[in-house]
């Protein structure tokens, strides 16, 4: 004979029942309120009048924003409706149910708050031992926006590339015809030219001959010269990054993007599922990605969280 539990859905709580008691001690959503409740979230209390009726506090529903960019909710309207269909988005809310316009509201208002609590939540990171300052990893990644190409180009932006591209085209152009003269433009002291580049062929000489020194070395040696090489003179900002590249010690930094930043955008994008931004504009758009990146933190925290 068959034995199973009953199914009953009539009979009413004996106890009215506690929300603390629906989660289980060790969850992404009690984290996640119990990092939020360690913020200060002044400037966001006092944004309100304090007037009217009753606001759902700015705690409660940046931790609802948080848990749902973590947990793969990004929708206004989702949200809402996860406080009723989730056991997790209850607890957070603690069992209340903002609509969607005032969760989306919320987002759009303190966007700049947002920006500057992503820094607190690295300091409480730090507080528990999670966080400690090394090597910076700067790398980007692809994200649909909120926009169509079309119509996020401006008139006034169009005219400024066209400007940029004639004036570019222009001075291409006198350059190609400078070669072809021999003239000297009005106000050049050849001298003076004359000794600035010999003066910069004397300092590129002497850095050939440190680099011939050196590989000569490494040859009688056997063994890698150590150090860093002598640099061109006078480079732009990503001829020094090359070169700083090029070096046994940048290849070897560069070699940890595989473990750095790569790995973060993978599951910022594949496991929480944001490829897409909800709010348009470049403010806003840096305002949500401190919120997504806010929420991987807490989740990275999380995880590392002693059981």
């Amino acid at each position: 004979m068959s034995n199973f539990r009953q199914v009953d859905r009539e009979t009413g709580f004996l106890l009215p029942p506690s929300v603390d008691e629906w989660l289980p001690e060790r969850h992404l959503a009690r984290f996640v309120v119990e990092v939020i409740e360690r913020l200060d979230v002044s400037a966001m209390v006092k944004a309100y009048r304090g007037s009217g009726s009753a606001s759902y506090h700015p705690s409660m529903l940046l931790g609802l924003l948080v848990y749902g960019y973590a947990t793969g909710v990004f929708s206004s309207r989702k949200l809402e409706r996860a406080t009723y269909d989730s056991v997790a988005f209850r607890f957070i809310a603690a069992n209340d149910h903002p609509d969607h316009d005032t969760i989306a509201t919320f987002r759009r208002r303190f966007l700049a708050q947002i920006e500057e609590l992503f820094v607190q939540v690295l300091a409480v990171a730090r507080e528990v031992g999670m966080l400690q300052l090394g090597t910076v990893a700067l790398d980007g990644t692809k994200v649909h926006a909120n926009a169509s190409r079309h119509s996020a180009l401006s008139w006034e932006h169009a005219n400024r590339i066209e400007a940029q591209l004639k004036a570019e085209v222009a001075e291409l152009l006198a350059l190609a015809e400078a070669a072809d003269r021999a003239d000297v433009p009005d106000g050049m002291s050849v001298p003076e030219e004359l000794a600035l580049r010999e003066a910069r062929l004397a300092r590129i000489a002497e850095a050939k001959a440190k680099i011939e020194a050196r590989e000569e070395k490494a040859k009688r040696t056997g063994k890698k010269p150590g150090g860093k090489p002598p640099a061109p003179e006078n480079p732009t900002a990503l001829r020094a990054m090359m070169h700083r590249l090029a070096t046994p010690e940048g290849r070897k930094a560069y070699g940890l993007r595989k473990q750095t930043p790569e790995p973060v955008f993978g599951i910022i994008k594949s496991v929480m599922g944001f490829r897409q931004f909800s709010l348009r504009g470049l403010d806003k758009v840096k305002g949500e990605w401190s919120l997504v990146t806010m929420a991987w933190n807490m989740k990275r925290m999380f995880a590392l969280s002693p059981t």
